[in-house]
């Protein structure tokens, strides 16, 4: 992501609209049409604002303990209707509960907590995971 990692600082992602804008672009250069989201920890910065604006351009949203869920009201989540899988590992104590008190507001959202995992449960726990990531594909088809 833009920003991030050793990737140099970008002016175009400094705002919320301008991740909206980047991630918008990403899809369109892929061709991609109502793709799902997942969103790991720090592309919360990323997927949060794109899901709120442009929710409806996408089949699903997999936040795996985002970041920046606090950022946004419990009104603002509620007017999404984005099928939801809430994901997060039974170990991480911090982002995925945090985020789950937010992202509940999400009236099309169901929860999974990946077992024996922290933070990065899909590294953790990666049959569970990917087990209840496919489930959560299986059932918007």
């Amino acid at each position: 992501m833009p920003g991030y990692g050793d990737s140099p600082p970008a002016e175009m992602v400094a705002t919320a609209q301008g991740r909206v804008a980047f991630l918008d672009r990403v899809f369109q250069e892929l061709g991609m049409q109502r793709p799902v989201l997942i969103s790991p920890s720090m592309s919360g910065r990323f997927a949060l604002p794109f899901l709120l604006a442009r929710g409806d351009q996408l089949a699903g949203f997999v936040p795996v303990a985002p970041v920046g869920t606090k950022d946004y009201a419990a009104e603002q989540y509620q007017q999404v209707q984005t099928c939801t899988l809430i994901l997060y590992g039974d170990r991480d104590m911090s982002l995925g509960p945090q985020a789950l008190q937010s992202l509940r507001h999400l009236p099309r959202h169901r929860v999974a907590v990946v077992p024996d995992a922290g933070h990065a449960c899909y590294l953790d726990n990666p049959e569970d995971f990917h087990q209840a990531l496919l489930g959560f594909l299986r059932q918007l088809t």
